[in-house]
């Protein structure tokens, strides 16, 4: 059976500009539906983060006020699947040429580690390199920044693509304080970033790039990377 690998963040930290230090995790809609899609499609999923260490689930994604109504069915899924999964894959022990696509899942978590690790950039790099599908969505995206030449020039640069927009993080209120805006970030190195209504899907394809704005757009960035891999 072909497998697809999430590679999620280790962090349930951020760091804020003022000394705080902003809980977060994974966000369950994000792991839970392309989890779903690649596994109702007939893909093993296999699970992987820096270090292999499980993130905690970030409360918002269980919040039916910040979520939406069907939050807990994700919340029940990611939870299941992580279970079901037991330890997750050190990133920097995983072959990528076990793996037909990689996909990043967000929360902040992202932009804390995966968005400077070399261990992801290699693996983009190389899938990539090779045509596979690589999909992110919300702050997943933040995580493609890793994969960099020696002299620094960034892989994707050039690339259409979607993430968390600087008014999404401004309206979840989150922005002020924040480091860097992923949005902001991504057009600096040389992203051709776009972006539809706040938290309503959208999604941008480019190549063997899939990318999604936000937690609602993770189903049909999943439904197109399955339908590439097809």
């Amino acid at each position: 059976m072909s497998k697809v690998l999430i590679v999620m963040s280790a962090a349930s930290t951020w760091e804020r500009t003022d000394g705080s230090s902003y809980p977060t995790g994974y966000w369950a809609e994000e792991l839970a539906a392309p989890h779903e899609t690649f596994v109702q499609a007939g893909y093993a999923v296999d699970f992987a983060s820096p270090g292999g260490v499980l993130q905690p689930l970030d409360q918002h994604s269980a919040d039916p006020e910040v979520a939406g109504a069907d939050c807990a069915r994700y919340v029940e899924h990611a939870a299941k699947a992580l279970r079901e999964f037991g330890p997750l894959l050190d990133l920097g022990a995983v072959d990528g040429g076990d793996y037909v696509a990689v996909v990043l899942p967000g929360g902040h978590g992202p932009v804390v580690d995966l968005h400077q690790d070399p261990d992801l950039g290699r693996l983009l790099t190389a899938a990539d390199a090779a045509g596979k599908p690589i999909g992110a969505v919300c702050h997943g995206p933040a995580g493609l920044l890793s994969a960099v030449d020696a002299e620094g020039g960034w892989l994707f640069a050039g690339r259409e693509m979607a993430a968390f927009t600087d008014e999404e993080e401004q309206l979840f209120g989150t922005a002020e304080g924040a480091p860097w805006l992923l949005a902001s970030r991504l057009r600096e190195r040389g992203a051709k970033h776009s972006s539809g209504p706040a938290y309503a899907a959208f999604t941008v394809q480019d190549g063997n790039l899939f990318t999604g704005q936000n937690p609602a757009s993770s189903a049909p960035m999943a439904e197109a990377v399955v339908a590439a891999l097809a």
